[in-house]
């Protein structure tokens, strides 16, 4: 490129080297070279071959060393200078603009603008180095130069500018201070523009790019951004304002282009985002003070907030949801978290405060700032809690409209980004105002401005949050409840004229859900299949389907039950959807003529597909789980590169979002039922749908191949909250939690021994997080199968945990010490600087419980463990290893210090009876311990661990009793998993267990109480278990021996309390107990009378105390005597050899003298107590005796027979309700039902009073206590149901013979409406059966009245019909006499049954009891 000159200067140096110089000196050779020049060389030439001609004449010799390349051309600049006449200095500014321009004005294309090609650069670098050189030597203006640049016509590239600034020739400050600031400005901007537009293009144009803009940025920072405070002088005037300027032009310039970015070129919008690099806080480092970096992010910040501050109020309210983070403009965001990094969460949004109240603001933008906020900072959602209750206070303080706004618009737009960073709307609506002590509470002006701010939005409003609104309006005192309902309607209204109704608003509709409102065919379609799901778990309807069918009727009829009954192809084996339809069809719940068309219709739908058998199925598109599955992809990127894990937030909400599209709207509009309702989960049988299991397996199948990836390269503990965040965005998706649950059970509970291990280590380590957000998961139902004898159990996450981790065999065993172990040592690294307290709420206790018993099982060495080590990073990277033992491992971590501490944290501890129930789960047939190795490792858990640890850790404190009353209180909760028939086995265990009976009494006192239900077949259960242990003790423990005086006795007072409290309440037959705890208790008796002194003695104590004190032994004697004689009389000889004890020989007495009245008409002795000769007759009666013998036998009963016949009765209708409640137990409804009237009947006939025997001790007489105290609570609760059952039997005289007789009828009507209202005991229909019996119709008082026994398939209703039918007939033929005592009830009955209490009102008055017509007397 040189001139002419220049090739003469390249000859003539060229010449010097090859021949001898022909000049005498430096001097002559100075002048001729400079004559040459003169006359032919460009002097901006000259700038750029001077170097190279330097180093052309340092070829030739020694002798022209002194020759440089500075005098040549300062020699020259100097000449030419001193014939201008001007400064050396400034001519040689001049000619570098010059020659500048030259450069510049080469480029090939105008895409290259902003940057120079490689033969520019390489000019531009030769001029520079001689520019140095001059300054160097003091004969170059800087300020000219700055001055001469901006004349050129075109003004320089921005590289070259950039060389300028690199090289030190001038720096961009100095520059920017010579040139005009407008001007400037403008191509500045424009140059920055089409530099990063050329950025994008190869990668050594991106390199020269990114360099050129963060040399410029710094510069823009330290001038536009000087703190003043830093007390420096200012250096320049226009800089700082230039600087200033260029920057707010480009941010204009990307905002610009926010909500016009699909209009944008892609390459355009590629230029912005390479722009805002500018905003890396890295490429400042130490070249900008901090102070000038806080002060431009916040002033960037401030800019983005209040730019172009268009949209009112009323915009955003309607379009925010369209501004959540994955909807937002990308450059927007990117720009947010890049300003993020240069604060603290509580920084950003203090700042983002002060905006708020100090600026007009751009919603879009303030909104798009909160989304990023809560996806990009864990701890924003806590912050932005107590910003929202600052706004609130400030509001009801200041009764200020904008601070109500802005708290509801950051509510509802955090709300947008999912439960797994913020709570719903719903839940903060609530929290907010949903109580009195809510901020409009205190004053009813409080409550006039909030409801007058909730009205102003009613117009702007979606049909979510008004739905909220109306679902769980505002808290309001009574008094002004006229204000809220004002409000609901108008709500109404706005809602009807979105043609959304409240009506048709879905059972399961999700009320913080921000997408437009589905159609009532959608939603009732999605109703159906969370009702389906409730009824394939529960197996009953739900409860939400009952009450539409009754409340909600426009919506069931209309909606509801035709998504239902949707015509298909009916399956041959019935499926869900079937049971479910049949099971509402039974319920009358389904209209006939309804159910008729969907059959119809279903079997046309079946006709049409065999005649269409090519029918194809849809194919449906996978373009939304192929969006899923890149995106996991990138995140894993993301994660193995400790640089980047800040772009993880924004990732995983990307992934959020193609997440909700392949779940669909469902997994957003069923939130709030899920989020407020249980999670059913069959862990016996989980049963998932096809596309929900492939997007759980994906989910998993990222999670483990991330935590792989992740430990090749750093521990857990250096891995960042990435997956923590994975986790919890999945959490966040509610709808997906069911099948996430059903799959951990597949891969856990059933496929558990057959994982390898990264699928262990990945599984564990994603059980640690799910712990970590267990607020966002709803309480687990889990349904175990029926070998459990509560099929749902109510479950936290990690006690859904525990269950799912079952150790019986040794290849369970195995997996269960792999799963734990990596899930202790993953928790141990990943939380390190945790304390105790706080990883007590990372890990399910059950975990560290069962690595306490696995470990010391598998090892010798844990079970004396004494040296600890330090780190746990070494154990899980020994679990990572390929070949793992976890033996090794599970004792490498037992040995840690950490771990160690941590076994002593209570809730921790594995206690003697957990231990214990573990050790029985084992079936000892599939044990990794052989029996001898089993029994070891018994031996030293009990005697060296156990029985001697305090209690305060599990242990029994040394006492042998209280580890055996351990022992039977953990075998009978180990029965309570299994199913009865299993507890036989428990006989061979408990003759080696010495306990006493409180342990039993205890359990029973301690029940945490639950639902009624639930409570009675706990109890029952329980009860039923314990009379198998008791059967299963040695007879002796039964009775204790004790000295009074110089006397060994024997105490029963513990059984006897035992039996009258609780164990007669499982007798069926309500007034005996069973045979074996009968036959147990008297062998117990007769041998322990051993001990006694005199041992006839005391077994007849015994027996008489039994009189009086537990009557129900004794009638269980009597009614087991035919098999309980000959055994009681071969012990009592084998042990004696005497005549039995006096009052077993009385009882040898009654049933003969029983036998012998029935079969050969000798007299019924009536020695003793009474109810003891009726209990042997009666029982005579029931196991001997032909139909039709009883009526003679009872009229052969002498006088003085009145308690004997009572008694008589009493047990007649123990057996009659045992009939109706157990039928199954050998006795006969009928049989029994013809033998009580017959002794009602002969109490008639000889008019002995018996009505009292219906009432209690302490409303009766008491000469029936004895009565009473035998029978079951259940029997005596059922009382009214047996006299009800006896109105056949009434005699005329019977309303004016016993004066009582009203008062107790009207008492036990009272008692059968009170079971009915609490839903107990009264028997179910298919227990009723119609009973013809024959009787003589004229001497009954019901004789058109219906009773219980008649009344065919009757339930509890038409029970309760027929003893009303029978009071109404029969008050107003009572004597006056009659309502003497009735006052006492007829409060209740009023209450009760109006029509029952209006009547005994009425008759109870003398007066109307004269009204009465004789002719209408029906005897």
């Amino acid at each position: 490129m040189a001139g002419a000159g220049g090739g003469a200067l390249r000859e003539l140096l060229g010449r010097a080297r090859k021949r001898k110089s022909t000049f005498g000196s430096t001097a002559e050779l100075r002048a001729a070279v400079l004559s040459l020049l003169d006359r032919h060389q460009n002097l901006s030439d000259l700038l750029l071959e001077v170097e190279g001609s330097a180093k052309l004449a340092g070829e030739g010799g020694r002798e022209h060393q002194e020759l440089s390349s500075e005098s040549f051309i300062v020699s020259v600049l100097q000449e030419q200078a001193s014939r201008l006449g001007v400064p050396t200095a400034v001519l040689a500014a001049k000619n570098a603009v010059t020659k500048i321009e030259q450069i510049c004005q080469c480029s090939v294309s105008p895409s290259q603008a902003p940057l120079l090609n490689l033969d520019q650069r390489e000019s531009l670098s030769c001029l520079l180095r001689t520019v140095k050189d001059l300054l160097e030597n003091n004969v170059f203006s800087r300020s000219h130069f700055c001055q001469e640049i901006w004349k050129m016509k075109d003004l320089p590239v921005l590289e070259a500018v950039w060389h300028l600034h690199r090289n030190g020739i001038t720096g961009l400050g100095e520059l920017l201070e010579s040139a005009d600031g407008r001007a400037v400005e403008e191509w500045l901007c424009s140059s920055l523009c089409a530099l990063c537009e050329r950025a994008e293009g190869s990668p050594q144009d991106a390199e020269h790019a990114g360099r050129v803009l963060s040399d410029f940025a710094i510069v823009f920072l330290q001038n536009g951004f000087q703190p003043s405070e830093l007390g420096r002088k200012l250096e320049f005037k226009k800089v700082p304002h230039i600087c200033h300027a260029v920057l707010q032009r480009m941010l204009t310039w990307v905002l610009d282009a926010v909500g016009k970015e699909k209009e944008e070129d892609v390459s355009t919008l590629q230029a912005m985002r390479f722009w805002l690099n500018v905003f890396d806080v890295s490429i400042y480092k130490s070249a900008v003070h901090p102070d000038s970096l806080q002060q431009f992010f916040r002033h960037t910040l401030t800019e983005v907030l209040t730019y172009n501050p268009l949209l009112k109020v009323s915009d955003a309210i309607h379009k925010q949801r369209e501004w959540s983070f994955t909807r937002t403009c990308s450059l927007l965001t990117t720009l947010y978290r890049k300003l993020f990094v240069a604060f603290s969460a509580k920084e950003s949004i203090c700042q983002l405060q002060r905006v708020l109240e100090t600026h007009e603001v751009n919603w879009q933008h303030v909104l798009s700032c909160v989304s990023t906020l809560v996806v990009c900072h864990a701890e924003a959602e806590l912050l932005f809690k107590d910003l929202l209750s600052h706004l609130l206070i400030k509001a009801f303080e200041n009764y200020d409209m904008e601070n109500m706004i802005t708290a509801f618009l950051i509510a509802r737009q955090a709300a947008l980004e999912g439960p797994a960073v913020f709570m719903p709307y719903s839940e903060w609506f609530k929290a907010s105002f949903g109580n009195a002590s809510s901020h409009h509470g205190s004053s009813k002006k409080a409550l006039v401005f909030l409801f007058e701010f909730l009205s102003e939005l009613v117009p702007f409003e979606v049909a979510p949050y008004l739905k909220v609104h109306i679902m769980y309006p505002p808290f309001v005192p009574t008094k002004h409840r006229s204000v809220l309902l004002e409000y609901i309607t108008l709500a109404k209204t706005r809602l009807a004229d979105l043609k959304v109704a409240i009506e048709d608003m879905g059972l399961y509709e999700d009320l913080s859900s921000t997408h437009n409102s589905v159609q009532p065919q959608g939603q009732a379609l999605r109703d159906v299949e969370k009702a389906l799901q409730i009824f394939e778990n529960t197996r009953k309807i739900p409860t939400s389907v009952i009450e539409a069918s009754i409340f909600r009727r426009p919506y069931y009829t209309s909606w509801f039950l035709p998504a239902l009954l949707r015509p298909r192809v009916l399956p041959k084996a019935p499926d869900t959807r079937m049971a479910f339809i049949d099971s509402l069809k039974r319920a009358d719940k389904i209209p006939s003529n309804l159910y008729s068309t969907y059959i119809q219709a279903c079997r046309a739908r079946k006709e049409k597909m065999l005649q269409d058998e090519s029918k194809v199925e849809p194919s449906h598109s996978k373009e939304p789980a192929e969006q899923l599955k890149a995106e996991l992809d990138a995140l894993r990127v993301l994660i193995v590169d400790q640089a980047k894990h800040e772009d993880v937030p924004a990732q995983i909400a990307v992934i959020s979002d193609r997440l909700s599209n392949v779940l669909g709207h469902n997994s957003d509009e069923n939130e709030a039922a899920i989020l407020n309702s249980r999670i059913q989960v069959n862990v016996f049988d989980p049963q998932l749908e096809p596309c929900h299991q492939s997007v759980v397996d994906l989910l998993l199948t990222s999670f483990c191949q991330n935590l792989i990836a992740a430990s090749y390269f750093n521990p857990p503990d250096r891995q960042g909250p990435c997956l923590s965040l994975f986790v919890k965005m999945i959490c966040g998706h509610r709808s997906l939690i069911p099948a996430l649950l059903g799959r951990l059970c597949q891969l856990i509970y059933h496929q558990g021994p057959s994982l390898n291990d990264a699928h262990i280590l990945g599984l564990a380590a994603f059980m640690i997080h799910l712990c970590e957000s267990r607020s966002l998961i709803p309480e687990i139902e889990a349904d175990f199968g029926i070998s459990q004898p509560v099929a749902e159990k109510v479950l936290s996450i990690s006690e859904f945990w525990s269950c799912l981790l079952v150790c019986r065999t040794e290849e369970s065993l195995s997996f269960c010490t792999r799963f734990c172990t990596a899930a202790v040592s993953y928790l141990l690294c990943k939380f390190s600087s945790f304390s105790c307290d706080d990883l007590c709420a990372l890990v399910p206790p059950s975990l560290v419980k069962k690595l306490q018993y696995f470990v010391p099982r598998l090892s010798l060495e844990a079970r004396g463990i004494t040296s600890k080590e330090d780190k746990a990073d070494l154990v899980w990277s020994s679990l990572t290893c390929p070949s793992l033992n976890y033996r090794r491992a599970s004792l490498c971590l037992w040995k840690q210090a950490r771990f160690q501490e941590l076994l002593k944290e209570k809730a921790f501890q594995l206690s003697f009876k957990e231990w214990l129930l573990l050790e029985l789960e084992m079936y000892p047939e599939k044990d990794v311990l052989s029996a001898s190795e089993r029994q070891d490792f018994h031996y030293w858990a009990i005697y060296q661990w156990y029985l001697p640890a305090p209690s305060a850790s599990g242990g029994c404190d040394g006492d042998l009793e209280k580890a055996c009353g351990i022992i039977i209180d953990c075998i009978l909760d180990f029965s309570q998993r299994l199913d009865l028939g299993s507890c036989g086995q428990l006989k061979s265990v408990s003759p080696d267990i010495h306990c006493k009976l409180q342990i039993l009494q205890e359990r029973l006192k301690d029940r945490h109480r639950g639902s009624a239900l639930g409570e009675q077949l706990w109890r029952q259960q329980e009860l039923l278990l314990h009379r198998r242990i008791l059967v299963g003790l040695p007879a002796s423990t039964l009775i204790v021996t004790c000295r009074k005086g110089k006397k060994t006795v024997l105490d029963c007072e513990d059984f006897f309390h035992y039996v009258n409290s609780e164990l007669k309440n499982i007798s069926s037959r309500g007034y005996a107990l069973s045979y074996g705890i009968t036959a147990h208790f008297f062998r117990g008796l007769l041998n322990a009378s051993l001990d006694c002194e005199e041992s006839a003695e005391g077994v007849n104590d015994v027996l008489t105390t039994c009189q009086t004190k537990c009557p129900i032994v004794l009638f269980s004697a009597v009614l087991w005597w035919p098999r309980l004689e000959p055994l009681l009389c071969s012990q009592w000889k084998r042990l004696f050899g005497a005549p039995l004890p006096e009052e077993l020989e009385r009882l040898r007495e009654y049933q003969s003298s029983a036998m012998g009245f029935l079969s050969s008409g000798r007299v019924f002795p009536l020695s003793g107590p009474p109810w003891i000769s009726a209990a042997f007759l009666h029982c005579t009666v029931q196991q001997q005796s032909p139909r039709g013998r009883e009526r003679n036998a009872l009229k052969r009963l002498g006088t003085d027979t009145e308690q004997l016949l009572v008694s008589l009765l009493f047990f007649s209708l123990m057996d009659l309700i045992s009939a109706k409640i157990a039928p199954k137990e050998g006795v006969d409804f009928q049989t029994s039902l013809e033998w009580a009237l017959e002794i009602l009947q002969c109490l008639e006939e000889r008019g002995i009073s018996w009505p009292l025997l219906f009432l209690s001790a302490e409303e009766g007489s008491r000469k029936y206590s004895v009565l009473h105290s035998a029978a079951s609570d259940r029997h005596s609760r059922l009382l009214p149901v047996a006299f009800y059952s006896l109105t056949p039997g009434f005699h005329h005289k019977l309303l004016t013979r016993e004066h009582v007789f009203l008062y107790v009828a009207l008492n036990l009507y009272i008692q059968l409406l009170q079971l009915f209202v609490e839903g107990k005991d009264l028997p179910q229909p298919e227990q009723f059966r119609r009973q013809g019996l024959g009787l003589e119709s004229d001497t009954a008082l019901g004789y058109d009245l219906p009773c219980l026994c008649c009344v065919p398939q009757a339930d509890p209703l038409e029970v309760i019909s027929a003893a009303r039918r029978f009071l109404l007939g029969a008050i107003p033929r009572c004597p006056a006499k009659s309502f003497g005592n009735v006052g006492l009830l007829l409060e209740a009955c009023e209450k009760l049954d109006p029509e029952v209490g209006a009547a005994l009102q009425h008759f109870s008055q003398p007066a109307a009891a004269m009204e009465v017509d004789e002719e209408l007397f029906l005897f």
